[in-house]
C-alpha cells in the first residue's frame, strides 16, 4: 500500500487550485445522516499543474462554464430545476488573471465527462486533453445531434485529444491501476471507477521530499464519505441511477480506496507531511 519514496531529485509539480465556480449541493441527495435541508456550497474545483522540471504544464478539471446558459438545453433545465450555481470567476478567467495563457497550457486532463467539471472545453486551441477511454461513447452522438443530450459533440476534441485505455496500467499504493504519466514519478493519472465512465484521478507530488496532493473529480461528494462516517445516499433527482453514481459498488470501493490512502503518511512516518489540506475532492498530505 506504501507510496514510492523520493529519488535523488525527485520531479514533483507545482499544485495551484483555481477559482472555477460554486454548486449548492443538497447533503441529502449524496451521504445517509444528514441533516434535513442542509445545502453545502461546494467549490467546483479546478488545478492547475506544472511539472518543476520541464514546466509542463496541465490543467485538471475546469468546473464551471461562467455562461453556463451555453450548456446543453438538459443540463441548464438541470441547473435551473435541481442544482444552483454560482460563477464569480471560471477557471478560464483563473488561469489568465494569474498571468497563464491558455495557448501555454500543454495538457487539460477531464476527471470525467459531467458538465460542472468540462468547463468551456473549446477555448484551449492548442492543448492536448486527457480523458478515460469510456468517455468516448458519452459524446457520440452527442448535443446538439441529439437535442436531449446531455454531452456536447464538440466537449472533446478532435485529433486532440487521448482516450486512456487503463487494463494495463500498474498498481501504485491502494490503487490497482495507474499511469506514471511524464515518467518519473511526478504525476500518476488514476483510473477511478464508480462515478461515470471513464473517471479518472490524478495523485502528484507537491514537494520534492514527500509532498503528495490527490485530486478526486466526483469520487465523492463530501468529506464524510472518505473518512467512512457516512456511506452514498440513495435516490437522486434527475439522475438516471439510483444515487449520485453510475455503479454504487464500484464507487464504495474507490472511496475505500482514498480512505487508506489518508492513512499512509502515519505509516511513512511523515509527520511533517500531515493531512493538511481539505477542500472539496482536494487531499494533500
Amino acid at each position: 500500500m506504501a507510496l514510492p519514496s523520493p529519488r535523488d531529485s525527485q520531479a514533483y509539480c507545482d499544485v495551484s487550485a483555481l477559482e472555477a465556480g460554486q454548486i449548492y449541493l443538497p447533503d441529502e441527495m449524496f451521504i445517509t445522516g444528514a441533516a434535513p435541508g442542509k445545502v453545502t456550497i461546494a467549490p467546483s474545483l479546478s488545478f492547475l499543474l506544472r511539472h518543476a522540471t520541464n514546466n509542463k504544464t496541465l490543467v485538471f478539471d475546469l468546473g464551471i462554464r461562467k455562461d453556463w446558459q451555453n450548456y446543453p438545453p438538459s443540463i441548464v433545465h438541470w441547473i435551473n430545476t435541481v442544482y444552483r450555481v454560482h460563477v464569480g470567476q471560471d477557471a478560464l478567467e483563473s488561469l489568465v488573471n494569474g498571468g497563464v495563457s491558455l495557448e501555454d497550457v500543454d495538457y487539460v486532463c477531464i476527471s470525467h465527462c459531467h458538465w460542472d467539471h468540462t468547463g468551456d472545453t473549446t477555448a484551449f486551441k492548442k492543448s492536448t486533453f486527457l480523458v478515460g477511454g469510456a468517455c468516448q461513447a458519452l459524446v457520440k452522438p452527442g448535443y446538439p445531434i441529439d437535442p436531449n443530450g446531455r454531452f456536447a459533440s464538440d466537449l472533446l476534441p478532435e485529433g486532440r485529444t487521448i482516450f486512456f485505455d487503463t487494463n494495463d496500467w500498474k498498481p501504485i499504493g491502494p490503487f490497482p491501476r495507474a499511469l506514471d504519466f511524464f515518467e518519473d514519478g511526478s504525476l500518476y493519472i488514476i483510473d477511478a471507477p464508480g462515478h461515470l465512465p471513464g473517471h479518472i484521478n490524478i495523485l502528484a507530488r507537491s514537494s520534492r521530499d514527500g509532498g503528495w496532493i490527490y485530486l478526486a473529480g466526483d469520487s465523492a461528494h463530501h468529506w464524510n464519505l472518505i473518512t467512512l462516517e457516512s456511506t452514498i445516499a440513495l435516490g437522486h433527482p434527475g439522475h438516471l441511477h439510483e444515487c449520485a453514481h453510475t455503479d454504487k459498488d464500484a464507487a464504495e470501493a474507490h472511496i475505500h480506496r482514498i480512505n487508506e490512502l489518508t492513512k499512509i503518511p502515519r505509516h511513512f512516518g511523515l509527520e511533517k507531511y500531515p493531512l493538511c489540506s481539505i477542500l472539496g475532492p482536494i487531499y494533500q498530505f
